[in-house]
């Protein structure tokens, strides 16, 4: 996987913390979600109090323990322990003090993003709510997004150099991105979590949601791969075309750096979902059946997807 000023916050955190949250979210069809920030606001207020140099045990008490439900998910799933957060600050001490440019814009960030998610659920009516919560984190992953809601890293989505340089816009578009995820992991469970994906199946799902995340949020997430992708569309499509079976994804998927971008697979992906949106004279139904792509071949046999077609 996509994006993403300093900011005098130890006398701000009571008021964040008191207007992060809308109302916790049910599974009411277009329900409004749940933004969490504030766990990036608590990490910071220790992070501050001791200069930069928090200890493990200071960032359990303080941190970890009164975590949202969202960090307690984060932390599980990806190791994020606090011995683990406060090796990572020594090892990489510039990502976690650069990540306050990225905590600057999270206000604005819900405002936007409650806006692309109100216009999912136009063009997505049965869409699931389910909470997005962004984090502070070991440095990696950037996030996890599944059927019980996004999580994000802040300090690892910051420091993708290649991004969208407007840190505000990275952030809308990636968590734009990620909750288009959720609602595959919801619609379609044994494709989503498929331990063994081929390059189709998982570009598939990939480039569904770079190509909702426009939809919605006006951009995908990764907003290079059109540069590094033009005037040789047609020679890495074809290229494409004879991976699409193997379960190998390095080659097209996974394979990017905080300083090197990769995931030429999102691209191809995303370009498969629009080529079908374009073809499908129900443009609703379209959305529903790339979010609820559950059979790739299929999906890619009707879409009138060709190597290096014109999609403008």
């Amino acid at each position: 996987m996509a994006n993403k000023a300093t900011i005098l916050c130890a006398a701000l955190v009571a008021l964040l913390l008191s207007c992060v949250l809308h109302a916790a979210p049910g599974d009411d069809p277009g329900s409004a979600p749940a933004v969490h920030i504030e766990d990036v606001y608590r990490f910071y207020k220790v992070y501050d109090a001791a200069g930069g140099q928090p200890t493990a045990q200071q960032l359990q008490k303080d941190y970890l323990d009164g975590g949202s439900d969202g960090l307690h998910r984060f932390a599980a799933e990806r190791k994020v322990t606090a011995d683990a957060i406060a090796a990572a600050i020594e090892k990489h001490p510039a990502i976690y003090a650069d990540a306050k440019r990225c905590m600057a814009t999270l206000p604005q960030v819900r405002k936007r993003l409650d806006v692309a998610l109100a216009r999912l659920a136009q063009l997505y009516p049965p869409m699931k709510s389910a909470p997005v919560t962004i984090v502070v984190g070991r440095g990696k992953p950037v996030g996890i997004s599944d059927a019980s809601g996004v999580m994000i890293g802040i300090e690892a989505l910051c420091a993708i150099s290649y991004l969208d340089p407007n840190l505000e816009d990275r952030f809308v578009h990636v968590l734009a991105h990620e909750y288009a995820h959720v609602q595959q992991a919801r619609l379609a469970p044994a494709i989503y979590d498929d331990p063994k994906p081929t390059v189709l199946e998982e570009s598939l799902i990939e480039g569904a949601a770079e190509f909702v995340a426009e939809q919605i949020s006006g951009s995908v997430s990764y907003v290079q791969l059109a540069a590094m992708t033009k005037g040789r569309e047609k020679d890495i499509e074809t290229d494409f075309v004879a991976d699409e079976d193997k379960t190998d994804l390095s080659k097209w998927l996974y394979n990017g750096t905080l300083s090197k971008p990769g995931d030429i697979g999102y691209w191809v992906g995303y370009r498969i979902a629009k080529s079908y949106y374009l073809h499908t004279a129900d443009k609703r139904q379209a959305i529903s059946d790339i979010l609820a792509m559950s059979d790739p071949k299929a999906f890619l046999a009707r879409s009138g997807w060709q190597p290096g077609m014109d999609l403008h």
